[in-house]
Formats: C-alpha cells, sequence, structure tokens
C-alpha cells in the first residue's frame, strides 16, 4: 500500500457535501463518520509502518548481497525508516489525542475538524516528506546497483524509461491527493465547521 491508496480510503466513505449539507443530517451522521475517519486512518498508518518496514529489511538484504560497495545502499534504508517513522508518529500522535467516552459533542466536533485540518496538511505537503524521500531511495539504489553489479541496468534506455516510470508515478499520486484534499477533506471539513457554528449559536 502506497500513499496513493489515502485516497482509496476517503472515496469507501459517502462524499461530503461541503458547506450546502443539512445540519441535521450532518449530526445524524456525525459519530459513524467519526469512527470511520478514525479507523481507515488507523489502517493506513499501520499498513504503510508496515511497508516501510518490510522495504527496509529489503533493502538491508539487498546491501548486503552488494558487500561493503553497496553502502550507499544505507543512505536510502535510512530516508525509508524516516517517512516510516511519519506513520509510526502519527500512531502515537493519535493516541496521545484521544478523547475519553464521556467527551461532549462539541469537543469531538472540535477534535475532528483539528484532526482534518492536519490530514489536509500531510495531503498537501505530501512531496516533501513522503515523495521527495522514496523518489531518494529509489534512485540511490538503482544508482548504486546499476554502478556497482549490473551492466544491464546501466542502458540509458532502461535508466530513461525507469526515470520516466517514477516521475509519472509520484505525479499521479501527487495528484490524486490534490484530488483527496479538495473533493474529501475540505467538504467534509465545511460540514463540521457548520455544524460547530450551529452548536455553539443553539447553546
Amino acid at each position: 500500500m502506497n500513499w496513493s491508496d489515502y485516497e482509496g480510503i476517503w472515496k469507501r466513505q459517502e462524499l461530503p457535501v461541503g458547506a450546502d449539507a443539512d445540519v441535521a443530517s450532518v449530526r445524524e451522521t456525525f459519530e459513524t463518520k467519526r469512527r470511520k475517519m478514525a479507523a481507515n486512518l488507523f489502517l493506513r498508518d499501520i499498513l504503510e509502518a508496515s511497508a516501510g518496514v518490510f522495504v527496509s529489511i529489503v533493502l538491508v538484504f539487498t546491501w548486503w548481497q552488494q558487500k561493503t560497495v553497496g553502502w550507499p545502499i544505507a543512505l536510502a534504508i535510512i530516508l525509508t525508516l524516516g517517512v516510516t517513522g511519519v506513520f509510526i508518529k502519527e500512531r502515537i500522535r493519535t493516541r496521545r489525542n484521544r478523547l475519553g467516552p464521556d467527551a461532549s459533542m462539541l469537543a469531538k466536533l472540535e477534535a475532528d475538524i483539528a484532526e482534518l485540518r492536519h490530514q489536509r496538511r500531510l495531503l498537501s505537503n505530501v512531496w516533501k516528506w513522503y515523495l521527495a524521500p522514496c523518489a531518494a531511495a529509489i534512485a540511490i539504489v538503482v544508482a548504486t546497483i546499476s554502478y556497482n553489479r549490473a551492466p544491464w541496468q546501466r542502458d540509458p534506455v532502461f535508466l530513461g524509461c525507469y526515470g520516466l516510470f517514477c516521475v509519472l508515478l509520484f505525479w499521479g499520486v501527487w495528484a490524486l491527493n490534490r484530488q483527496a484534499v479538495r473533493k474529501q477533506i475540505e467538504p467534509r471539513l465545511a460540514e463540521l465547521e457548520k455544524l460547530r457554528r450551529d452548536i455553539l449559536t443553539t447553546e
């Protein structure tokens, strides 16, 4: 599972209406959607962290095969573990900020709004903390193997095609994340902010 799967996570939920949503409907479905979001984010973080650990183990094995000349792969491992650490940090942050069962609806609403804003920041900056480190790790591994051991991988046609594939893949992930922010997170934020205003004005 890669970060582009996040859009799939959001698509499994009903599309939010946004600022035009009916407040009564938003209130009625709030708890259900709140639990779904928490479960989906938990699944995302666990799968991404597990994938990062697995890839790191594969890279360690690759480094071992390359012997001492494969030392640059250590940098790729560090980058991969850095991305993995982001998802572990997300789990720690979520656990620390978890509300108790007796929390008021307004408190839960505020927590969800803060969470959605946080997720929006993550998706909007996905190049910085996810795509760029992954791209650098791939480049290091390919360059190390090509230089040290695999003459066929030094073929400029192969490297050019592989590089183009990676560029298109990363651009697609970036585009999907922008779409998720625009069509999923921002409308849901508008719904919850509208519900919060309604609660504050009626209390």
